[in-house]
């Protein structure tokens, strides 16, 4: 939709949270988990085809092997592109400002 995002997926009922992490990775970027650290979650009130919705975001640090990133879900992503935190373009998704005020400082050290 023409902002850069940092990637999700929805849990699905009996399905674990880091099952669900993995297989959304494999399927958005078509690469393995190498680490990861939960970082928190965050309460998401926002409009959903019209209709006011409460999300719960889990938030993670992952970290992959960036030679075996790719655009696993064309139909979805048009690109995948690596930032560094001090070069993010300014059409983010508007969850990304509000996960790096939270996180920032967690984000700056390594997995």
């Amino acid at each position: 939709h023409g902002r850069w995002d940092i990637g999700g997926g929805g849990l699905e009922f009996n399905d674990s949270v880091e099952n669900t992490l993995r297989k959304e990775i494999k399927e958005e970027y078509g690469t393995e988990v190498v680490e990861f650290e939960f970082l928190g979650y965050r309460d998401v009130h926002r409009k959903h085809q019209e209709k006011p919705t409460h999300w719960i975001a889990l938030d993670f640090k992952v970290l992959v092997n960036p030679k075996e990133v790719k655009n696993g879900e064309p139909q979805k992503f048009d690109e995948v592109k690596w930032f560094t935190l001090d070069t993010l373009p300014k059409n983010l998704h508007s969850q990304v400002p509000k996960f790096l005020k939270r996180y920032r400082q967690q984000l700056e050290t390594r997995v």
